[in-house]
């Protein structure tokens, strides 16, 4: 499988968001569920695993395990299914931090908080026990907190039904610091196996540490084996003498020693707990024996040593002593006092066995303790009534485990089988056999291809019922239609059973072309291409040119459903413009200028005196530097020359003066004659009269004008 990456679109249902975390077998994503609105965890199982029959077997079996336990302090598990040739479980997504972060952050814990979040994985446990359901991993990675301390046990990767080997695959499973003895020693777990691991988380919690640490998951194994563990109180003298009780109880090498169930170590912390808050801690009721690892003798922790029958365990409902457990500890075992020194002695010695073992033979303690089960070919085991197939599944050092179906074969016969006949598995694995059930009195209706409504009303006119309605990609078959149903079309079934419906999300999830700076032509030819619809916005820009695409949405890289819309936001010229000025340019130019940035123009001819003025703008408005919606008209003046035309009007005025001879006359006669429009005088003065015409001329130039015009330019 391809790495998954946030924005990738698992089975064509939940979007990756981000990546929470890695594990051996598989990673965690933050996804969101496009189909419910919701956040979910996503669990993706290692490709290299998903070709493993093993490893997917236990996939399915945690979300299997997983999905039928609904408690307030389990992690839910929603679905399950195939992608890109993995398997991949979805979960609930919490926020909280886990209980091994707590730890490191907050620890050693108040005891009251510490007996808090233990019951509430207590809790849990009891209510998977209840179901057949044993964890197998409890720990404190396993478990997550929120801000009010209310804790959630999740990752059921291990877990199985009933007891089981606790080795798959050659290898150890669970982890090394919370393995029960009887897990390190490769034999079957039970509940008490949980109880023990809870026991281990707190001590941890009241301590800060685990009981049991070294450099290889060999020697810590060997130690849960082996050793016993140091009392809470020698690291934490702040926790209460019956709280240590309580936890050593669950420590016990022995599980017959240990709990009985999550129920008694639930009573017990309860009533730790109360006495506590009281301050009566001497009165707590129990039953909790303090086994000795080395010899499985009962020890009980005191100041000073009690002298209890070497063989009574404290029955449940008895007082136990008052806190008296501090260090150095005194330990009284069964027995007189030569014995107990020898006994308290041989711990020693046993511990140096056990390293020269480990030493001697190439680490023959370590091989036996890890060593991988011999592998053995699995029968053919189809058509075998189930009691053969059992046997031959036994005898070949397998375990069997049945499911039943209806089906036309005969009742008990074995129809089906995995792993296949010829695999080679380790011997201890569990071979599932498929087992008739007989025929049902129902037929599941081949519902292939036809919608979803139409399906759902074939399968209740069978007789049937439709379970779930499940979500997957099909290249064939068209969104929305059915795919196919569980059972398969044909199987027989009582009536009434729920069958669960298949439809098609349409074609796989798509990557979508990076189309941004492209022409909108462009753009939508490679959208096309590969299968998406397209939508289109435009949006003005003065930046990107008008036409070319600004944006996308989904963004280019990315996956989305085959056939979806994508969205491109493309150019356009923004819709204002500042008017430009045009004062002195020609009329052909500045109307150029104008109607190219999306004006009209109206132009006014203005008759001028200067002949340079003659086509030439000599305002305009709007003014230049305006802003004005493109489309809006823009008006100039040009200065029209026109050359004068003259009409010249002359006036003549002539004048006469008559001159008379000198007479000597006493008194000069004058004589005024008047001619009209120029009075003519005459003075006699006794000569001889002398005539004189003057003549003026006057000239009136009349120039003629022209109205002015106005020209609208679109």
């Amino acid at each position: 499988m391809s790495a998954t990456n946030p924005g990738d679109l698992v089975d064509g249902r939940y979007k990756v968001v981000s990546r929470l975390g890695a594990g051996g077998m598989a990673d965690v994503f933050l996804a969101e569920d496009q189909q419910l609105g919701r956040e979910v965890a996503l669990k993706l199982l290692h490709r290299r695993f998903a070709e493993d029959p093993g490893f997917v077997e236990r996939f399915r079996r945690e979300a299997q395990a997983a999905a039928s336990l609904q408690h307030p302090n389990v992690v839910s598990v929603f679905d399950r299914g195939a992608f890109d040739g993995t398997y991949y479980i979805a979960m609930e997504y919490l926020s909280g931090r886990t209980l091994k972060a707590l730890i490191r952050q907050e620890a050693p814990l108040d005891p009251v908080r510490a007996i808090d979040l233990t019951i509430q994985i207590l809790k849990a446990a009891r209510f998977a026990h209840r179901r057949g359901v044993v964890h197998r991993d409890l720990k404190p990675h396993n478990v997550i907190v929120d801000e009010n301390d209310h804790a959630k046990v999740t990752d059921f990767g291990i877990a199985r039904a009933g007891a089981s080997d606790m080795t798959e695959t050659g290898s150890i499973m669970g982890t090394a610091q919370y393995l029960s003895p009887e897990q390190a020693q490769g034999h079957a777990v039970s509940e008490s196996s949980d109880l023990y691991s809870v026991g281990v988380i707190l001590y941890e919690l009241l301590t800060g540490r685990v009981p049991f640490d070294a450099d290889s998951a060999v020697t810590i194994a060997l130690k849960h084996v082996s050793e016993p563990p140091i009392p809470p109180s020698v690291i934490n003298p702040a926790v209460p003498a019956p709280l240590e009780q309580a936890v050593l109880w669950a420590l016990n090498k022995d599980p017959a020693d240990r709990p009985a169930d999550a129920d008694q170590f639930i009573t017990v912390l309860e009533q730790v707990r109360e006495a506590i808050v009281s301050g009566a801690t001497g009165n707590v009721t129990a039953s909790m024996p303090i086994v000795s690892a080395a010899t499985g003798a009962t020890m009980a922790l005191s100041r000073v040593p009690p002298t209890p029958s070497p063989t009574a365990l404290v029955p449940y409902g008895a007082t136990l002593p008052p806190a008296l457990v501090e260090p150095p500890l005194t330990t009284s075992y069964n027995g007189a006092g030569g014995d107990e020194r020898r006994r308290r002695n041989l711990w020693p010695w046993l511990l140096g066995l056990l390293i020269l073992l480990m030493l001697a033979g190439g680490g023959v303690a370590a091989y036996l303790l890890t060593r991988p089960p011999a592998k053995a070919t699995v029968p053919d085991l189809v058509y075998l009534q189930l009691s053969q197939a059992q046997a031959f599944v036994q005898n070949d050092g397998f375990n069997p485990d049945v499911v039943y179906e209806f089906s036309n074969e005969p009742t008990d016969e074995v129809i089906d089988q995995s792993p296949l006949a010829g695999a080679r598995i380790s011997q201890g694995s569990t071979i599932t056999l498929t087992v008739s059930q007989g025929p049902g009195d129902a037929n599941v209706p081949s519902v292939v291809e036809l919608s979803q409504a139409a399906a759902t009303r074939a399968i209740i006119k069978a007789g049937l019922q439709v379970g779930r309605v499940l979500s997957q990609t099909s290249g064939v078959v068209r969104g929305g239609d059915v795919i196919g149903t569980s059972p398969a079309a044909g199987a027989p079934l009582t009536k009434g059973t729920s069958v669960t419906l298949y439809v098609s999300s349409g074609k796989a999830p798509q990557n979508v072309p990076p189309v941004t700076g492209y022409t909108e032509t462009a753009a939508k030819s490679a959208l096309t291409g590969v299968g998406f619809k397209v939508s289109v916005t435009r949006q003005p820009s003065t930046t990107v040119a008008a036409g070319d695409v600004i944006n996308q949405a989904p963004s280019g890289g990315v996956n989305a459903p085959y056939g979806s819309t994508v969205t491109i936001t493309v150019a356009t010229a923004p819709t204002t413009q500042q008017v430009p000025p045009v004062v002195g340019f020609t009329a052909s130019a500045a109307t150029t200028q104008l109607t190219g940035d999306g004006f009209k123009v109206t132009v006014t001819k203005q008759t001028v005196q200067q002949q340079n003025e003659d086509g030439i703008v000599l305002s305009e408005s709007p003014g230049s530097g305006s802003t004005q919606k493109k489309g809006s008209t823009v008006a100039i003046v040009v200065g029209h020359y026109v050359r004068s035309t003259q009409t010249r009007t002359t006036t003549t005025t002539t004048t006469a003066t008559t001159t008379t001879a000198t007479t000597p006359f006493l008194n000069p006669i004058t004589t005024t004659t008047s001619t009209g429009t120029t009075p003519t005088t005459t003075t006699s003065t006794g000569t001889t009269p002398t005539t004189t015409t003057s003549t003026s001329t006057s000239t009136t130039d009349t120039a003629a004008t022209t109205p002015p015009t106005t020209t609208t330019t679109q």
